[in-house]
């Protein structure tokens, strides 16, 4: 009865996807009429950066908001985020008796981003986590699961209960909220330009059923997202990575971002550009949670090849020395039924199974042999709580419990830290170095917050905390 529970809430992601989806079709403010009004604030973006910024400016006072959204349905990268939201000092560590610290998640932040992070950026994410949580859990947000992703020192990764994907409950949250608040969310609506005048932005140009519109504003917040499948635009700053694949949507391209910069943006940390390193190749990201719930990674030859929990850049260079460039991560049912998103992937045929770890090491082509030999040491580290080998510190549980599940992965374009520069008002900087009145930005398409690398779960704490703080500043300017 529990696994088959877990099957329903690993399945209950892509209702709430398709939820969504069938929200924006039937025509959330769809009207031609809303294209010749003027707005307090436009919000360009509808994924959780550009929700948040709507919601946080109409519950600063802000009597008319719209979001302009260019893809079919709202969401963005958000919708596709599992891993979880970090945060610290919340009510659900502390149900669980989780320790960390403000301190403890700032110095993993500033380590992972190899300190060229903006501090100050920093300092806010972290003290705003936890009230960026209270705000989701108020409007009817599930984040009662709490994990650890690669580089964490302590479990701090919100999610829904069972640990079933974060990015849908968040989003669908959001999108509900929105409609009850009546923010309009225009699908389709390619924003193309940004007008300025006087020295401060004043509107947009909107295109929207081939039509292009001027609308004004007061206030513009940019939460467009980063540029993670512009391969051209990414390869431009990091060569290596022509020819990548991503784990984001299609319309991650960035040109938003350009488009600020012609309206005097100033551009910084453009050419950090992350990959994740559990990729299943043609397929989907693997979410870390299967590794900070306990999973390896071998080579096909069915040896370990770093520490699991290692930062992103760490673990996917280690990936890329491999054979073919791929790697397996190996887990057991235990570890399954300890995550509900893993029935997702069961679900859509790309697991392998074993009954034992040499049956499992047949199924995709290892060494039998081999592949028993490591589990058995990687177990008996558990046991110890020593990890000799690469040093692994968080390891919440053997592998010892039969059927044993593999699968493929490889390394792809996952985050873009570059974007836009924002002062810790979000306000957007010039390349002059002084704020653009009027100009707001926030989420994957503003930089400085994640320096060199991003940590698995910042995304979602970035997206909310400095969302909810750019419509709060977008309400107020006048």
């Amino acid at each position: 009865m529990k696994k088959n529970r877990k099957i329903t809430a690993g399945l209950a992601a892509l209702t709430l996807i398709a939820g969504i989806a069938a929200i924006s079709c039937a025509g959330m403010g769809r009207g031609e009429a809303a294209f010749g009004a003027s707005y307090d604030v436009v919000v360009i973006g509808a994924g959780g950066a550009g929700l948040s910024a709507a919601i946080a400016a109409r519950e600063a006072g802000a009597a008319n908001v719209i979001v302009f959204e260019k893809m079919p349905f709202p969401g963005g990268n958000t919708i596709r985020a599992t891993g979880g939201m970090n945060a610290v000092g919340t009510e659900q560590q502390a149900r669980i008796g989780i320790n960390d610290t403000a301190e403890l998640f700032f110095n993993d932040t500033m380590r992972g981003g190899n300190h060229i992070n903006n501090p100050a950026l920093v300092r806010i994410m972290v003290e705003q986590s936890a009230p960026a949580v209270a705000w989701l859990t108020a409007m009817g947000a599930d984040l009662n699961d709490v994990g650890r992703l690669g580089g964490a020192s302590a479990n701090r990764a919100h999610r829904p209960t069972g640990g079933a994907m974060v990015g849908p409950e968040v989003t669908a949250t959001l999108v509900r909220r929105a409609g009850e608040m009546n923010i309009p969310i225009i699908t389709e609506a390619n924003v193309t330009g940004i007008n300025t005048s006087g020295g401060r932005v004043s509107g947009v140009v909107v295109n929207h059923n081939n039509r292009n519109h001027t609308v004004r504003a007061n206030a513009v917040v940019l939460a467009t997202g980063g540029f993670g499948a512009n391969n051209e635009m990414a390869a431009s700053l990091v060569p290596a990575l022509r020819g990548f694949a991503t784990t984001k949507h299609p319309g991650s391209t960035g040109e938003a971002i350009l488009m600020a910069e012609r309206a005097g943006a100033a551009l910084v940390d453009m050419e950090q550009i992350q990959t994740h390193p559990t990729y299943a190749p043609g397929r989907e990201m693997i979410t870390e949670a299967v590794r900070g719930n306990g999973a390896i990674m071998v080579n096909r030859g069915g040896q370990r090849i770093a520490d699991e929990m290692g930062t992103r850049d760490v673990v996917s260079a280690a990936i890329l020395a491999q054979e073919g460039g791929v790697a397996y991560l190996v887990f057991d049912y235990t570890i399954r039924r300890s995550l509900a998103v893993i029935e997702g992937y069961i679900a859509r045929g790309f697991v392998f199974e074993g009954a034992t770890p040499e049956a499992l090491a047949a199924a995709f082509g290892s060494n039998g042999a081999v592949l028993a030999e490591t589990i058995t040491r990687y177990n008996a580290a558990v046991a110890a709580g020593n990890d000799a080998e690469f040093g692994r510190t968080s390891m919440p549980r053997s592998i010892s419990v039969g059927p044993f599940y593999a699968i493929q992965i490889t390394p792809a374009i996952h985050h873009t830290m570059g974007g836009v520069q924002i002062d810790e008002q979000t306000r957007v900087i010039a390349a002059n170095g002084n704020p653009i009145p009027g100009f707001f930005a926030a989420g994957e398409a503003a930089g400085g917050v994640h320096g060199a690398e991003r940590l698995g779960g910042n995304a979602m704490a970035d997206i909310i905390v400095f969302g909810r703080i750019a419509g709060a500043n977008a309400a107020a300017h006048r």
